[in-house]
């Protein structure tokens, strides 16, 4: 029997999330929801995207880049419209960024991230705000999908102050 080589692919594992979200979409299409259709879609281009413009298969943590950006873009769309008086569009953006939520992980409250900060600022040894970017720099594996980047970043900079 020949010996495996390099150009041989790799087994890689299924995501979790492309699952969900294939079978979401598929429930959404029965039920006729049509913004659930809409929004799976949407993420699922976004996905496919990713994927054909690296030529990779994303996994979980992958996908969860792309919704964790998604979600920045409804977060801005929201704060935008809201200062535009455009409730019906809030309401719309609301939803989707409520619909790609079921997709990440628990979000962490301040009080943990908070403890996350303490220890990251006690590890890089920081001192200082000349110190934010080594603190961030060991926090994000921790907190990223997990936490806004906005709130950490504030508590960073209150811890450091």
């Amino acid at each position: 029997m020949a010996p495996e080589t390099s150009t041989t692919p790799k087994a890689t594992v299924p995501s979790k999330i492309k699952e969900t979200l294939s079978e979401g979409l598929k429930a959404a299409m029965k039920s006729g929801d049509k913004d659930k259709v809409q929004y799976s879609r949407t993420l699922h281009a976004a996905i496919r995207k990713k994927e054909i413009d690296d030529r990779i298969d994303l996994d979980d943590a992958g996908i969860e880049k792309i919704i964790s950006t998604a979600m920045k873009q409804r977060q801005d769309s929201i704060e935008q419209f809201r200062t535009g008086g455009r409730d019906d569009l809030v309401v719309k953006e609301e939803a989707e960024l409520k619909f790609l939520l079921t997709f990440m992980p628990k979000q962490m409250d301040e009080a943990e991230i908070r403890k996350v900060v303490d220890w990251a600022v006690t590890e890089s040894k920081a001192a200082s705000a000349k110190d934010i970017g080594n603190v961030m720099k060991l926090l994000m594996p921790k907190v990223q999908g997990k936490a806004d980047g906005k709130l950490v970043q504030q508590i960073v900079k209150e811890r450091l102050g």
